[in-house]
């Protein structure tokens, strides 16, 4: 059965105590877009989806190194009213979300996959065999 990590949201960009060791806090902002995650994982990966509507897929970066995943996105949203041909109101939106984590186990990048469909991102992540880390001795 798979495990889900909650991801922690902050108030006024303090974050509370996690409770998992999943080292992923948020803050939350009323400003424009947000990129909303669910993390979960079984015995052998770890599966990321993210809500990233009205984003091309080009304009998305993923990067996983060892442990920690990183991602970002370029968002553009125009909104124009026109009455006839004549523009009544026009807005722009330009700017970027960017998420990043740690996870618990490393991930083999080699096996790394990434979809995305209708605004979600999808990832699996597959754990790094024998990527469990270990104390050195100190000699």
């Amino acid at each position: 059965m798979p495990k889900t990590h909650w991801l922690v949201y902050a108030e006024n960009g303090v974050a509370p105590k996690c409770r998992k060791r999943i080292g992923l806090y948020v803050v939350k902002s009323d400003s424009e877009p947000q990129m909303r995650l669910d993390l979960t994982e079984d015995d052998k990966n770890f599966f990321v989806k993210a809500e990233i509507p009205g984003v091309k897929k080009e304009d998305i970066k993923v990067s996983v190194e060892g442990n920690q995943v990183s991602l970002s996105a370029e968002v553009k949203k125009e909104k124009e009213e026109k009455e006839g041909s004549k523009i009544i109101r026009s807005e722009r939106y330009y700017g970027s979300v960017a998420r990043s984590f740690t996870l618990d186990e490393s991930v083999d990048q080699a096996k790394a996959s990434a979809k995305y469909e209708d605004g979600v991102l999808q990832l699996t992540l597959p754990k790094k065999p024998n990527g469990q880390s270990h104390l050195l001795k100190i000699a």
